[in-house]
C-alpha cells in the first residue's frame, strides 16, 4: 500500500522539474497541481467517511516536508490546502460532502477576519453576504473553493466558503521568497454564503467526531508550517553536502568537505536540523497520543508544540543559512538551487504561527502567567 509519504517521495523528480517554472510564474505550474491533487497530498486531513486519508500529523508533517525537500513552493501549498481540509469535519455532512467529496477539489484559503458579514436570505436560504480581502491567499489560483474569516454583523466570527467564481484574484505576489506559492491577495465583494457553507471556530462541534478533529487545529497549522522550513532545510543542507564534494574555493587545494570549518559547520547544522524535528515530532506524537486516548490536548501539550514549531522554523532558516554561506559565491546564482532554499526558508519564519515574537507568548505560558491561549 502506498502511503502519502511514498507518494511525496515519488514526485521529489516531477517537483523538481516544474520548480523552476513556479518561481518565474509565481505559481504552481498546472503539473505540479494535478500531480498533488491526483496524489491526494493536497487534501490530507479530509475525513475517511468523504473520501480522504484522514492523515494522522505525524504523517502529515512527514509528507509536507518530503514535499518542501523537492520545493519549497509545493510544500507550502500542499500545507495550505490539506490543513484547509481539516476544516471539512466541522461543516455539515451535505456541504461538507459537495467540497470536498471529489477528490480532485483543492481548497485553500485564510483564517484573518478580514471579511465583513451581513446576514442575508437569498431564495429562502439563510446565509451571509460577505465583503472583504485577504492577503497571503497560498495556492488559491488552483483551489476550487476559497475560505476567508468573517466578523458578521450578529456578533459571530465564522470561516465561509466561496466557490471560485464568487472570488477575484489580485496580482499582489512579487516577493523574495516562496514565489512558486501563489500567495497572493483575494476578495469577494456581496458573495453570499449559506449558513451550512460556514463554521464558528472554537464554536461549531465536528459533524464527524474523529481524533484529527479533535486534535488542536492551530497547534496542527504551526507544525505544518514549520514543516516547510524543516524539509527546506534538509535539502539546502544535502545540497551544500554535495557542492562540497568536488568544488574547491579559490586559492585553495582543499576540496570543501577536506575544509576544517566545513566539516565543522555541517556537523553542527546537522545536530540542529535533527534535534529540531525530533522535538517537533516528539510534542506531536504526544499529544496525538493523548487524542487517541479519548482526551483533549491540554494546554501545556499545545504550548510545547506551539514552542517545538518556532523553534523548528527559525533553525530551518539557521541550518539553510549555513549551507548558503558554506557553499560560497556559487550560491548567489539563480542557477544555485540555495538561493531558493534560503529566500524560502525565510518565509516560514514570518509566518504568524511560527513568527519569532511568539516565543514572548509561549514564555509567558512556561512562566505560569495569564495570556490569551484562544490560538493555541
Amino acid at each position: 500500500m502506498v502511503t502519502l509519504v511514498d507518494a511525496a517521495h515519488d514526485l521529489i523528480e516531477l517537483i523538481e522539474a516544474h520548480a523552476d517554472l513556479a518561481e518565474r510564474n509565481r505559481r504552481l505550474p498546472g503539473e505540479t497541481v494535478k500531480a498533488l491533487t491526483d496524489a491526494n497530498l493536497m487534501r490530507m486531513c479530509v475525513p475517511a467517511q468523504y473520501g480522504g486519508p484522514e492523515a494522522d500529523p505525524l504523517t502529515l508533517l512527514e509528507a509536507i516536508a518530503t514535499l518542501a525537500f523537492a520545493d519549497g513552493a509545493a510544500g507550502w501549498c500542499a500545507m495550505i490546502a490539506s490543513t484547509t481540509s481539516s476544516m471539512a469535519a466541522f461543516l455539515p455532512s451535505s456541504a461538507a460532502q459537495q467540497i470536498y467529496g471529489d477528490p480532485q477539489v483543492v481548497t485553500g484559503g485564510v483564517f484573518a477576519p478580514n471579511g465583513k458579514g451581513r446576514v442575508a436570505s437569498v431564495d429562502g436560504i439563510d446565509g451571509l453576504s460577505v465583503d472583504g480581502r485577504w492577503a497571503w491567499g497560498s495556492g488559491t489560483q488552483h483551489c476550487q473553493w476559497v475560505l476567508g474569516g468573517t466578523r458578521c454583523d450578529d456578533g459571530t466570527f465564522r470561516l465561509c466558503w466561496f466557490p471560485q467564481s464568487d472570488v477575484t484574484l489580485h496580482d499582489t505576489w512579487h516577493t523574495s521568497g516562496m514565489r512558486g506559492s501563489g500567495s497572493l491577495d483575494f476578495s469577494v465583494e456581496a458573495a453570499f454564503a449559506p449558513a451550512e457553507f460556514t463554521m464558528q471556530p472554537g464554536v461549531t462541534h465536528p459533524a464527524v467526531d474523529t481524533p484529527l478533529a479533535r486534535f488542536p487545529n492551530f497547534a496542527l497549522l504551526a507544525a505544518a508550517v514549520s514543516a516547510v522550513g524543516l524539509g527546506i532545510a534538509r535539502r539546502a543542507l544535502d545540497e551544500v553536502i554535495e557542492t562540497a564534494q568536488g568544488k574547491k574555493p579559490q586559492y585553495s587545494s582543499k576540496t570543501l568537505a577536506q575544509s576544517g570549518y566545513t566539516q565543522i559547520e555541517v556537523a553542527r547544522a546537522e545536530a540542529k536540523l535533527r534535534s529540531a524535528r525530533a522535538f517537533l515530532h516528539d510534542e506531536v506524537g504526544t499529544a496525538w497520543a493523548t487524542v487517541l486516548a479519548g482526551d483533549d490536548a491540554t494546554i501545556e501539550q499545545r504550548t510545547c508544540i506551539r514552542l517545538a514549531a518556532t523553534n523548528a522554523a527559525a533553525v530551518g532558516a539557521e541550518v539553510t543559512d549555513t549551507a548558503f554561506t558554506l557553499a560560497g559565491g556559487t550560491a548567489v546564482y539563480d542557477t544555485s538551487l540555495l538561493g531558493r532554499c534560503l529566500r524560502d526558508a525565510h518565509v516560514v519564519t514570518q509566518h504568524i504561527q511560527t513568527a519569532p515574537k511568539l516565543n514572548e507568548k509561549i514564555g509567558q505560558l512556561l512562566l505560569g502567567q495569564d495570556t490569551d491561549t484562544s490560538m493555541f
